[in-house]
């Protein structure tokens, strides 16, 4: 458990911050099977905008959710839809989770989908 707890802490130090600057947050979760990707409002009371490997579209193109593969196409999926609401520029929330792998993956995908941040 502790190493949940220290996720945990790490990720309310980033939302603390974020939360300050009152930024469009893109929050992603992973699991060992899925990854998220959510764009929570200024607020952060609204979903605008969310993709994951969970979703149909997305599990014909990979059958498998849980590789770097699969992040990059939900990193340009949730790029697609932000930009179809309007929103350039958002705050990276990793949730705790280390600048690595799929959650680098999701990022650099989603930057080259046209996101800010």
């Amino acid at each position: 458990m502790e190493k949940k707890q220290a996720r945990l802490r790490r990720a309310r130090k980033t939302r603390a911050k974020i939360a300050e600057l009152k930024a469009v947050r893109l929050t992603v979760f992973r699991t060992n099977c899925h990854i998220y990707a959510q764009i929570f409002s200024d607020c952060g009371t609204q979903v605008l905008a969310s993709a994951s490997t969970a979703e149909v579209d997305v599990r014909t193109q990979v059958p498998n959710g849980g590789n770097t593969k699969a992040a990059a196409i939900v990193g340009k999926l949730i790029a697609e839809r932000a930009k179809a609401k309007g929103i350039e520029t958002v705050a990276f929330d990793r949730s705790g989770f280390y600048y690595h792998g799929r959650v680098k993956a999701l990022a650099e995908a989603a930057r080259e989908g046209g996101l800010k941040f």
